[in-house]
């Protein structure tokens, strides 16, 4: 039986429910100065905004528009009066939209409005009520804004900096759902002769490989509107269509056969290999050779076959390849031992990929293990020195390259009074912890991070980062205090980066089972950042993220035997089903720390498999294992969960801690053991 995931992603949908605030509401409404136009009233009730907030859902605009006078007065209001007018925003005048910005100038609310009617604008071709507006856009985090706004130049005849061309090029590449402002950019900017015909083939691309039909479809009509049909038959059937295919003949119909090839790879790696092999290697360009076979060993490095490394091995220049199948083609010969080949797909990869921590630390490995004097050794050490320290993954695993333990790094200075009351007065850090404990955890958030993030070019600064997590540390927000203390970059509170709320529950039933504390709360603080009512999308709930049949199976296992489904929300019951399904797997895992989190993460059957590929293969360096996770999401959580374990541990026992000891080594069973992990299935 198929063992369903226990866990999903932080970014999940949450309960609405009140999270816990400690001090008064009316202390956070008085903290909130009056809006500006605002009746001399009494606040509205919380349950006036809760009925707006389902309204706003419900898109009932009548509801919104009978309900917005009672929330005059309120400290959210801005949220109540947002609410009502984007649920009308298409039909609404232009003064009133005026007036909404006037009115609530500064707040989060406001640069949310007129991003929304940004996109009326755009979508309207509008271009004098998008450029009145563009200017005050505060955030610019919105991808269809940013592509609409280099429409509009070159829609009215305006140069366009090469800057903002390669942001419109960065943001099409990436863009995983169509949208019409960057397919409008990105059309006029081909016209305009800005965009290549290459780079609406490479979105094509990169979209039939994701089996996004649609989207390379119209990447395909920007360039040739009469081979865009040929783009389903692809999707339905790469072979059937390779097969009706003799030549290339045409630059289009050789795109075309390239994009058959990726379909096909994506199903089948070997396959496309055999077809490259036996037919189109010899009728593609260099270009498009080196891609195919970048996507073919791609697709096999992410079912860990051997194959992968001489897939890439056809590859005749890294440059052709994109960085995706780079850092894939570097942990493929990662897993083999191939060092030279992971320090030349790295140097390969774009300078700001290089720069990245992770890569940087294999580069140093790669370069380390090739050395042969101690003059080889210079430039390697110098990597691990740019990135070693205490905060990352990969940053712990260079500081121990060279040499030095894992300590906690030494305290800032601690908060003024001054600081503290400028958190604490502050309207729109107030307003989010409002939101929040009234329930719209999801608008508390947003607005919460825009305040620290976006209010001002830059956000807030590191000392100011400091008293808004302060803040809400002692109002018990655990995730906006961690999230927000984790952007201090001078300086690290260690106790405020990682807190450790029902520290007698947690430690006290880890060490009852024998459980690492520092395990439990690094894998907690990965989970749900200590909300007790998060919940996922797809039913796992709690500070533990257990799924609700998670949590039956593991309660017949510990003989809880009068336990109900309702008891999976109560903090106490699932901290006990979530640190005994961990020793569970921890247990039939042999002790692995990161093969228990994946299979926390992704469930027992996925790690089992990513042990040993097709039953064999080599025992790696954990880090090398973990590294290899051919899921983003376990890959992440992971190096996370382990990260955070050495940061608890060393706040727990203040001893100096190692990473590598809790990572190990991960590869097959030794002959004849007992694979005691496939009980967990068994439900």
């Amino acid at each position: 039986m198929y063992f369903p995931k226990i866990l999903t992603p932080f970014s999940c949908l949450l309960v609405a429910v009140a999270c816990a605030i400690l001090s008064p509401r009316s202390a956070v409404a008085q903290a909130e100065p009056a809006v500006s136009g605002s009746p001399a009233a009494l606040p509205a009730s919380d349950s006036v905004i809760l009925d707006m907030r389902e309204a706003f859902r419900r898109n009932d605009k009548a509801r919104l528009a009978s309900l917005l006078p009672l929330a005059r007065g309120h400290a959210l209001e801005p949220w109540a009066a947002y609410w009502e007018l984007k649920a009308r925003l298409e039909e609404a005048a232009l003064p009133e939209v005026q007036d909404f910005l006037v009115r609530y100038k500064g707040t989060y609310q406001e640069d949310r409005l007129r991003n929304d009617w940004l996109l009326v604008a755009g979508k309207r071709r509008d271009w004098a009520g998008f450029a009145a507006e563009w200017p005050r856009f505060r955030m610019r985090d919105d991808r269809e804004a940013r592509c609409y706004a280099v429409a509009m130049d070159v829609a009215q005849g305006k140069a366009v900096g090469a800057e903002a061309i390669a942001q419109v090029r960065r943001d099409w590449l990436d863009q995983r759902e169509l949208d019409d402002g960057c397919l409008l950019a990105v059309d006029l900017l081909h016209q305009a002769g800005k965009l290549p015909y290459t780079d609406l083939w490479l979105k094509a691309r990169l979209a039939i490989e994701a089996n996004r039909a649609s989207m390379a479809r119209a990447a395909v009509e920007l360039d040739a509107r009469d081979a865009a049909a040929t783009v389903a038959q692809i999707q339905n059937s790469a072979v059937r269509y390779l097969a009706s295919r003799a030549a290339v003949g045409t630059r289009k119909g050789q795109e075309l056969i390239v994009l058959a090839l990726i379909k096909l790879a994506a199903q089948d790696p070997e396959q496309a290999a055999a077809q490259m092999e036996a037919k189109w290697s010899v009728q593609l360009t260099h270009e498009e050779r080196n891609w195919v076979w970048g996507v073919i060993g791609r697709q096999a490095a992410l079912k860990l076959q051997d194959s992968a490394v001489q897939h890439f091995a056809k590859v005749t220049r890294d440059g052709d390849l994109n960085d995706d199948m780079l850092a894939w083609k570097a942990r493929a010969a990662m897993r083999q031992g191939q060092w030279r080949t992971v320090r030349s797909a790295i140097e390969a990869m774009s300078d700001s990929s290089q720069k990245d921590p992770a890569w940087v630390y294999w580069r140093a490995r790669a370069l380390t293990a090739l050395a042969r004097s101690d003059a080889d050794r210079v430039q390697p050490r110098q990597l691990l020195e740019s990135v070693a320290g205490v905060h990352g993954f990969y940053e712990k695993l260079a500081q121990e390259e060279l040499g030095r333990p894992i300590t906690a790094p030494a305290l800032p200075p601690p908060l003024s009074d001054a600081e503290k009351a400028a958190a604490q007065s502050h309207p729109g850090l107030n307003r989010a912890l409002l939101a929040i404990s009234i329930g719209l955890r999801s608008e508390g958030v947003r607005e919460w991070n825009y305040t620290t993030n976006l209010h001002t070019p830059g956000g807030m600064g590191d000392r100011e980062l400091y008293a808004a997590a302060d803040l809400a540390c002692q109002r018990q927000v655990w995730d906006r205090c961690i999230n927000t203390s984790e952007r201090t970059r001078s300086f690290m509170d260690y106790g405020q980066r990682f807190p450790m709320p029902f520290r007698n529950e947690v430690v006290g039933q880890s060490r009852a089972i024998g459980l690492d504390p520092a395990y439990v709360y690094g894998l907690i603080r990965q989970e749900s950042r200590f909300i007790v009512a998060a919940r996922s999308g797809v039913g796992a709930s709690g500070l533990m993220q257990v799924m609700p049949a998670t949590a039956r199976w593991t309660a017949r296992k510990i003989g809880l035997t009068d336990f109900k489904p309702s008891q999976i929300y109560e903090r106490d019951t699932n901290i006990l089903l979530g640190t005994s399904y961990l020793k569970l797997a921890l247990d039939d895992f042999q002790n692995s720390l990161p093969l228990a989190a994946a299979a926390y993460n992704a469930g027992p059957g996925r790690p089992r498999v990513w042990r040993a590929p097709g039953g064999a293969g080599p025992t790696l360096d954990g880090a090398i294992w973990a590294e290899n996770i051919p899921f983003s999401e376990t890959r992440d959580y992971v190096k996370k969960v382990l990260s955070n374990t050495v940061d608890y541990a060393t706040i727990l026992t203040g001893q100096p801690q190692s990473i590598k000891v809790r990572l190990g080594t991960v590869g097959p069973l030794p002959p004849g053991a007992e694979d005691m992990s496939r009980e967990l299935t068994a439900r």
